[in-house]
């Protein structure tokens, strides 16, 4: 029964230091580590299996560095044997959401084909890229239903057309005319409100630093404007 209790209490006594350990190593990358991110916050800090490296999680991206927080490393992990880019295979990870969250009576809302398929898409109406995608992409792709949520971050201006497009009589056509066509929609009434401000705050609680960004049905998002043979791929995986 004495031995029984004291491996008990050593057993306790070895998760206490592992842990205490961790902390440790934890606080040290933190201290030399984040005075150098301009700024940027720490989320976590996790030790890897490779490599002796530790992931550093900011802003929804990963850096690497040693136990003691000397060295950073910028960039992204492979597995050699299999090619597996583990470091995307993270940030995939860690920055998914759950989809059935979305305020989707805050995105103006298109149905095309059987409507079957879902995709939330973040975009600003003077985003270059925004525009080629709905221009290429997403005007052939079909049997889809998509929520497009109007990102306002690059500039003022983004906010007003926004609003005029929101306001419009048929807000999916008026989007369309706009990025498609580049026909303005009229200007809207004074007083027609707008969920501008609460998708600017969605936006940055999820971490959305560029447009356009596309989420899926599984929670997990592809920054940018792909063509329409990856999307199409990417919703072939998965299961609706």
């Amino acid at each position: 029964m004495v031995k029984t209790k004291l491996a008990v209490l050593l057993a306790a006594g070895l998760v206490t230091s592992c842990v205490g350990a961790q902390n440790s190593v934890e606080a040290t990358i933190k201290k030399n580590i984040e005075p150098r991110l301009g700024g940027a916050k720490i989320e976590s800090i996790k030790e890897t299996p490779y490599g002796g490296l530790y992931e550093v999680r900011v802003a929804g991206d990963i850096l690497y560095t040693d136990k003691k927080g000397e060295y950073l490393v910028i960039g992204h992990v492979y597995d050699t044997k299999t090619t597996r880019d583990l470091t995307r295979e993270r940030i995939d990870e860690i920055n998914k959401i759950k989809f059935s969250d979305l305020p989707l009576g805050d995105a103006i809302k298109q149905v095309k084909g059987d409507g079957k398929r879902v995709i939330a898409v973040f975009e600003d109406p003077n985003c270059g890229y925004c525009k080629r995608l709905r221009q290429t992409t997403l005007k052939d792709l079909d049997n889809v239903t998509i929520y497009t949520f109007m990102y306002n971050i690059l500039s003022e201006d983004s906010f007003e057309k926004s609003k005029n497009i929101w306001c419009a009589p048929d807000r999916s056509k008026a989007w369309d005319d706009w990025m498609i066509g580049g026909k303005a929609a009229p200007a809207a009434a004074p007083n027609c409100a707008t969920p501008n401000d609460k998708v600017l705050a969605l936006g940055q609680k999820l971490k959305i630093q560029g447009t356009p960004a596309i989420f899926f049905a599984d929670g997990s998002r592809i920054p940018g404007a792909v063509d329409l043979a990856t999307l199409e791929k990417k919703l072939e995986s998965i299961k609706q």
